[in-house]
């Protein structure tokens, strides 16, 4: 990272371009600049003709990619001082919703039988499955369908504690969710700050500022504290697409940023991350409507291949596209990530969110819109890619 182009460094892109005088932007630390900044590549310019010239020539003091100006810099520190976050309220974890089934998931090839120790009635293939139980004997393990598997092929399921916010009024300041644990950065651009505090999974942040550093967004979210764009998933409103009704209740899922955002005309009503699918199974964008709800269902799928998975009791179910649905998902945490086989995963807190919200809803169908506010790099770093 370097702050501007030094002179000699000018000189040595000059020799180095042959006949041409090629100069190419630094990438900008985005400290403050100055107005001196908003002319910089012309002051670049006029200082490389008049070098060609054979004229002794200052090297500009400015930045040709300078960032926050100054005034816009003291700006975001105001807003800091001043935000309250008055404006949202983070959905209250309930325990009697999420863990009103005891999930766990069956490891390896495993045997069903009809009591401990009796007949085996069904097999299941390895694979990502999961299960409800009624209780532990002796053992063994019963199901909620009534059947028995060995107390060594079952294992606890992972769950998501993850809660979204409901927004009182349109927020005036962008929010964005921590997707990895990560300490920020002093500027943007920079390393880690190995002295700042480490934000945790999922912990809100409000942005106060943005930079581009390297083709990357850089968000400012406190003061000396700067996360890339690939460590947050960031809340952003979209219009309400004219296949919609004006007034009408419809969920806006963007696959880039990975967030849902419940919607009752052009209200932002609640908000939160997701799971969608991932590239081999990607989710279908577009303008659907909700068909069908459950409370609780099974979903099976990819039978006889290394994918096979079978998941009992999915909560809070609505299906929009064929097979494809928003609901619970009790076997993750990873939200911000895609990690389906195409559908909508929530947490089990926000799934029940928004079962519940769209009983207001015409038919208790909800619209639901998929699009995309961005296209995914390939040069991803590795700890911005999927967790396994």
């Amino acid at each position: 990272m370097i702050r501007a182009l030094t002179w000699l460094g000018l000189a040595v892109v000059m020799l180095a371009a042959g006949s041409g005088l090629l100069l190419t932007s630094p990438s900008a630390e985005a400290y403050p600049g100055g107005d001196e900044d908003e002319d910089c590549e012309e002051q670049v310019n006029r200082a490389l003709e008049a070098m060609a010239a054979g004229q002794d020539v200052a090297e500009p003091d400015c930045l040709t990619a300078p960032g926050l100006s100054a005034i816009e810099m003291r700006a975001a520190h105001a807003a800091m001082q001043q935000h309250t976050f008055d404006d949202i309220r983070q959905l209250e974890i309930q325990d009697d919703i999420l863990y009103q089934r005891a999930y766990r998931r069956i490891v390896g090839d495993v045997n069903f039988y009809d009591a401990p120790n009796g007949n085996v009635v069904a097999r299941i293939e390895k694979g990502y499955n999961f299960v409800a139980i009624r209780q532990v004997i002796d053992g063994w393990v019963q199901l909620s369908n009534g059947q028995w598997v060995r107390a060594e092929n079952v294992e606890d399921a992972q769950i998501s504690e993850l809660a979204g916010i409901e927004i009182l009024e349109q927020p005036t300041i962008p929010y964005a969710w921590v997707v990895r644990p990560v300490r920020p950065s002093a500027y943007p651009g920079g390393p880690e700050n190995p002295d700042a505090v480490r934000f945790a999974q999922y912990e809100l942040k409000a942005i106060y500022g943005t930079e581009v550093v390297d083709g990357w967004e850089w968000y400012m979210v406190g003061p000396g504290q700067w996360l890339q764009q690939t460590r947050v998933a960031k809340l952003k409103p979209v219009e309400r697409p004219p296949e919609i009704p004006p007034g009408a209740h419809w969920v806006a899922v963007d696959l880039f940023e990975q967030t849902a955002v419940a919607y009752e005309g052009d209200r932002m009503v609640f908000a939160t991350l997701i799971a969608s699918g991932l590239p081999q199974w990607s989710t279908n964008e577009g303008v659907f409507q909700v068909y069908v709800r459950a409370v609780a269902t099974p979903m099976t799928g990819a039978t006889g291949q290394p994918d096979f998975y079978f998941i009992e009791n999915v909560p809070w179910v609505m299906y929009f596209d064929d097979d494809i649905a928003l609901h619970g998902t009790y076997w993750h945490d990873a939200f911000g990530y895609r990690q389906s086989h195409g559908c909508v995963n929530l947490s089990i807190m926000d799934s029940w969110w928004l079962y519940r919200w769209s009983e207001g809803a015409v038919d208790q169908s909800p619209y639901v819109y998929v699009y995309s506010s961005g296209e995914y790099r390939a040069d991803l770093p590795v700890w911005a890619r999927r967790p396994r």
